[in-house]
């Protein structure tokens, strides 16, 4: 069973609600979110376009710049070689497309998964320098290509790495020491010099920064600089939902104006997709880019090659646009099911062997699509509610990647055993590793568990608490003001309120497959409201039935009105159901006891 917390940080709300124009209790989840001073209140509720921080503020910014236009002056030919997941495809795109309006001869290279694995590789670099090519600008990827860098310098070539991920170290007598390449230049926020005030963007948003940087270098004005943002903020928008970052600071601001103007975008191909998941009419949410058009373009690098999907963004012709969002939208399909069978077949193995006992989970699928691991460990991770790394059989060697929880780091302590790996990389959620065979595989998960100090207590999920409030506060004004909280995700959650002794009048289970459930409750007023639940109804039935039996559960759902009706505590979130031109409150209940 979760913990639930009530949060009590302290501040004055009424003040606060006074200054903003807000309620008390928007106050209060405002502080919750660690928002104390006032321009850091202004950007979360206000914050617009003007309030991104300057790309010069990036280390080696001005270098890289300097550097690039150069080489577009000399119409040098320049190499953007990306990643194949939706960070990659989109920070491919938006430095191609950038870098050509600003008159560069540029081409790209995504890897592809299965041949090339993740980032640069020495094959990629030695292609490179038998094509001509005088600069490369990776994206998405080169913090932790070290030697393919030296590789490319001894070859004559001129590298700018442009990335977001961990910086490679190792531990030493003296300390810490970071491997940082040595490129002509490195655009990297996590570098422990880099000055830059939010390091937490994404690969897309590092290259969008280049390319707005550029255009002031080149004396663009205003206005035209402008116009370039705001063609590429809906692929550092949905990059930043897909790579899982915190909307916090800027990626808010990003998030918030990049899926706006998503919908009115003028890119043929991401209309396409839209228009083939039908969600083009719709206004997009952090939901519709993270879980209907990303899953779109992962699958082609899962199964396919990531350069159909940045294909889509550069079609010049809607039906060209329109065949290959079709094509994206069956693969996914495909994969959707592959990934089914996959999950099922991995729960399966920790269940039915000594691996349920482990704190770190590792898991080994010979014959899983490598694609679809970190999609396999994620759920799995859900499942279990612990570390979990999922691996197969790849074409050299075994690969796989891992998925973790809010306690664990995953890159740092998988860099306490990297002997076991032939390559890996990552963030502390998140990692991509790679395993010379199957002996070296035991020995890792033997280490990486030796290594675990996860209590007991870092296990329990908590249910952190906004405000404990009445259902007799929600009204539909309140719920409308709760939209300047938006959008929600990774780093800025839904705000959950709790009410105790909430009571089930009536009941109905919906859904094709039987998994939603709407009900009439009453508070402890008497006075009713509708509430609906997406979550695990098998669990819910079972809570119910074990507290006041299977006969009251049987009653909840026949429409015999109870004198005696069940009674629970529910954590929830409030919303306006939209049905038949008709507006109604209702709440969605989260979590129980």
């Amino acid at each position: 069973m979760a913990k639930w917390m009530v949060a009590a940080k302290k501040a004055d709300f009424n003040k606060i609600a006074n200054d903003y124009g807000i309620t008390p209790v928007l106050a209060r989840i405002i502080r919750n979110r660690d928002l104390t001073e006032d321009e850091d209140i202004r950007k979360f509720l206000k914050g617009n376009l003007q309030d991104l921080h300057s790309p010069f503020l990036l280390k080696d910014m001005d270098k890289a710049t300097d550097l690039i236009l150069d080489k577009i002056n000399n119409q040098s030919a320049i190499r953007v070689i990306g990643d194949y997941d939706v960070d990659g495809i989109c920070s491919t795109y938006i430095l191609v497309h950038g870098l050509s309006l600003l008159g560069a001869k540029v081409d790209r290279v995504i890897p592809h998964r299965m041949k090339d694995g993740y980032g640069l590789n020495d094959n990629l670099i030695e292609e490179a320098a038998s094509e001509g090519i005088d600069t490369i600008v990776t994206c998405d990827n080169g913090i932790a290509a070290a030697s393919q860098i030296a590789l490319a310098s001894k070859l004559g070539m001129t590298v700018v790495v442009t990335d977001h991920h961990e910086v490679p170290y190792e531990d030493t007598e003296d300390g810490r020491r970071y491997i940082v390449p040595q490129a002509a230049a490195v655009i990297d926020p996590k570098q422990e010099d880099c000055k830059y005030p939010f390091s937490s963007i994404c690969g897309a948003v590092v290259a969008m920064k280049l390319i707005l940087a550029l255009c002031e270098k080149i004396g663009k004005s205003s206005k035209e600089t402008d116009a370039i943002r705001d063609g590429l903020l809906p692929f550092a928008a949905l990059a930043t939902v897909c790579d899982v970052m915190e909307l916090r600071d800027e990626n808010r601001i990003i998030v918030k104006y990049g899926l706006q103007m998503m919908g009115h975008t003028t890119n043929k191909g991401l209309k396409a997709l839209m228009q083939a998941n039908g969600i083009e009419e719709k206004e997009i949410t952090p939901y519709h880019a993270g879980f209907i058009i990303g899953p779109c373009l992962n699958a082609t690098g899962r199964l396919d090659t990531a350069t159909r999907a940045l294909s889509l963004f550069e079609a010049e012709k809607w039906n060209e646009a329109v065949v290959i969002a079709a094509d994206l939208k069956n693969l996914n399909d495909s994969r959707k099911k592959m990934t089914e069978d996959g999950v099922k077949l991995a729960i399966q193995k920790v269940e039915e062997s000594e691996l349920k006992d482990d704190r770190v989970l590792v898991v080994f699928l010979p014959d899983c699509h490598e694609s679809l691991a970190g999609i396999i460990a994620g759920k799995v991770r859900e499942k279990f509610g612990k570390p979990a790394f999922v691996l197969t059989k790849g074409e050299e060697g075994i690969k796989g990647s891992g998925r973790s929880i809010e306690a664990y780091s995953m890159y740092e302590e998988m860099t306490g055993c990297k002997e076991f790996f032939t390559k890996y990389g990552g963030h502390p959620m998140a990692a991509g590793l790679s395993i010379a065979d199957e002996e070296q595989l035991k020995k890792f998960r033997i280490a990486i568990n030796q290594r675990c100090t996860l209590t007991e207590a870092d296990f329990e999920e908590v249910v952190h608490i906004d405000v404990p409030m009445p259902l007799s506060y929600v009204k539909k004004e309140f719920i409308k003001e709760l939209s300047l909280l938006e959008p929600f995700g990774v780093g800025n959650k839904k705000p959950l309120f709790a009410q105790k002794d909430v009571k089930l009048l009536s009941g109905k289970v919906m859904g094709k497959n039987k998994n939603v459930g709407k009900y009439v409750i009453a508070d402890e007023t008497g006075y009713t409201y509708e509430m609906i639940y997406f979550g695990d109804m098998e669990k819910w039935h079972d809570f119910l039935t074990e507290k006041f039996g299977k006969e009251k559960v049987t009653s909840l759902y026949s429409g015999v009105k109870e004198n005696k009706p069940m009674s629970f505590n529910m954590a929830y979130y409030p919303d306006i159901n939209y049905f038949a031109g008709r507006e109604s409150v209702q709440m969605v209940m989260q979590y129980y006891c």
